[in-house]
């Protein structure tokens, strides 16, 4: 963790933009408190707002534009000068951000797996044909339909606290949540089992936050560099680029993961249909020094295996 600064240049008062949902904050404060070991002088402050996605939990978020509807938001407050920085979850973050936007640091990754979740089975195997489980994530359906078909996906929206208490309140048989969130609400207690990426592929940057600012303050980009961690950041590069390069969005079943084994990335990457007829996949190792080319590289390959044939699909 970087010491103290305090040179005369840094900023004095930063207010943070932040979801209001208690992960959101957590969040926000874990970067306040990196802050504040920067330079204990300076003022913080955190600003709660509510995005269209956390109002409308009723509609799914690929009916309604995805992700980006937990951004835009915290976004125009940096526009408007109500914010200096806003905190995401990395995987919530649109794969091309506005030219006005930069992600001035990623952090360093918690736990990027999924969370099995259930008061009755042990894993996704053990539920009886028929059984219920609880996600509106197209790319964890897509993944459970192909390696489970005889389960009923059932779409679950809401906060961590809201998913569990449906959970409990018998509407599941199980849900499939992230880890870091648990882990970082306290709630490790709750995960039955985590499952490795070999079964559920993350989201990309699933596990990461990042800290956005406006790509004129130079000040916040030279300063907030001391938050930013570079392994976890070149990961999730190589898997953002990934994404982008097959159009990856809330409508498009994807995954993709990059870990660092040496001077090298591996990275391993899907995309499939919905309904988990068809997914194609591949792994490729490439330099770390160079992330986003490995991302493009492996997405290119899956083209060539098919992939495109399911974006068009979906593309309608």
């Amino acid at each position: 963790m970087p010491g103290a600064r305090t040179s005369a240049d840094a900023p004095r008062r930063i207010v943070i933009a932040s979801r209001e949902s208690a992960l959101a904050l957590w969040q926000a404060r874990h970067v306040e408190a990196r802050l504040a070991a920067l330079d204990p002088g300076a003022e913080t402050r955190i600003l709660g707002l509510t995005t269209e996605g956390d109002r409308r939990l009723e509609v799914p978020l690929a009916a309604i534009g995805g992700k980006g509807l937990f951004v835009k938001e915290l976004e125009a407050a940096l526009a408007d000068g109500r914010a200096d920085i806003a905190v995401h979850s990395v995987k919530d973050l649109p794969m091309n951000l506005a030219g006005e936007f930069a992600l001035a640091a990623v952090s360093e990754r918690e736990d990027p797996r999924d969370a099995f979740v259930s008061n009755r089975y042990p894993d996704l195997s053990a539920l009886p044909a028929g059984g219920r489980v609880g996600t509106s994530s197209l790319r964890r359906g897509c993944q459970l339909r192909a390696r489970y078909p005889g389960l009923r996906i059932e779409p679950l929206r809401g906060n961590v606290t809201t998913r569990l208490r449906k959970l409990d309140a018998g509407d599941y048989d199980a849900v499939i949540l992230a880890a870091a969130g648990l882990k970082r609400l306290g709630l490790e207690d709750r995960i039955t089992r985590l499952i490795p990426p070999s079964e559920s592929l993350p989201a990309p940057g699933q596990g990461a936050l990042g800290v956005e600012c406006l790509a004129r303050r130079t000040d916040l980009l030279e300063w907030l560099g001391a938050l930013h961690h570079a392994a976890t950041a070149r990961c999730v590069a190589a898997e953002r680029a990934f994404s982008r390069a097959l159009s990856g969005s809330c409508n498009v079943p994807l995954g993709a993961y990059a870990e660092a084994e040496g001077g090298e990335l591996r990275l391993r990457g899907f995309v499939g249909a919905p309904d988990g007829s068809r997914i194609v996949s591949g792994a490729l190792k490439g330099p770390a020094r160079d992330p986003e080319a490995l991302g493009v590289t492996l997405a290119e390959g899956l083209r060539a295996q098919g992939a495109g044939e399911i974006l068009a699909a979906l593309q309608g």
